[in-house]
């Protein structure tokens, strides 16, 4: 449908037109946003796996119709995301904003390194014990990478790519196989420390978009800090079974507490 007829129901949301009152189809609204913004051709259109039929192949045909050109040259369609097991759904419990998960304590890094841990064409399950997994990966990362046998940051740039991390590459060019990537990282960090091949590590990461944590300086959020000293004024009151239940709810969310005579300090796990 390019045009619909104006209904009760659209409420402000209509346009005069040589047909009478009306608005768009929803394919139609694609195609003219993409007409306006990037022409007649361009690079790459992704969405869900749901989109394929009948929403991208309307584009793709009124577009070419309306406009010629090639429209998209490249397309990936990716599976719909699962949490816990089930689908998004704010009224299951299932429905995490980026916001949710940042004042949970998570790094948009970490976030970033559960998404790119499977195949987008592959369906992934999103949990609390991937995002914990994801911290200790980029943990392994930074520490392997900022060792102190290996020089810092800005000096591991000025090496030469010894071709050791390739491998990761290869795997990126065979439908963007971001889960073979890390594991090829990983697969060669012992090769890459002695060898001080670098640059190379530090490119694949960049084609990643992962930035790694620094080795210092840990940023506890505001929700954690709160429950971390709601634990200590507990064991300071002596109340056991509320300190405990504290530290529970730390670990749950990646972190934990380590107590000093006259303080404590609060780390990620």
């Amino acid at each position: 449908v390019l045009w619909k007829s104006r209904r009760d129901e659209d409420g402000e949301n209509y346009w005069d037109s040589p047909w009478g009152q009306g608005r768009p189809g929803w394919h139609l609204e694609c195609s003219a946003m993409i007409f306006k913004y990037l022409g007649m051709t361009f690079d790459l259109h992704g969405g869900g796996e749901d989109l394929v039929f009948p929403h991208h192949e309307n584009e793709v045909a009124q577009s070419k119709c309306s406009f010629g050109g090639e429209f998209a040259r490249h397309w990936f369609h990716s599976t719909h995301l699962l949490v816990n097991g089930k689908k998004m759904s704010k009224s299951s419990g299932t429905l995490y904003t980026l916001s949710d998960l940042a004042d949970e304590g998570w790094s948009p890094m970490e976030v970033r390194y559960v998404l790119i841990g499977a195949n987008y064409r592959k369906q992934l399950n999103f949990t609390m014990e991937s995002l914990h997994a994801a911290r200790e990966a980029l943990g392994r990362l930074a520490k392997a990478a900022g060792g102190e046998s290996v020089p810092g940051y800005r000096e591991l740039l000025k090496g030469g790519d010894l071709g050791v991390f390739d491998g990761a590459f290869k795997r990126l060019n065979e439908d963007l196989n971001t889960a073979a990537a890390l594991g090829e990282l990983f697969a060669n960090l012992k090769k890459a420390r002695s060898l001080e091949d670098w640059r190379g590590f530090f490119t694949v990461l960049s084609a990643l978009g992962l930035i790694l944590p620094e080795p210092e300086g840990v940023k506890v959020p505001e929700k954690i800090a709160k429950l971390a000293e709601c634990r200590w004024k507990a064991r300071q009151s002596k109340d056991w079974a509320a300190s405990d239940r504290y530290r529970d709810e730390l670990a749950e969310k990646g972190w934990m507490v380590k107590d000093g005579r006259d303080g404590y300090e609060v780390l990620p796990l």
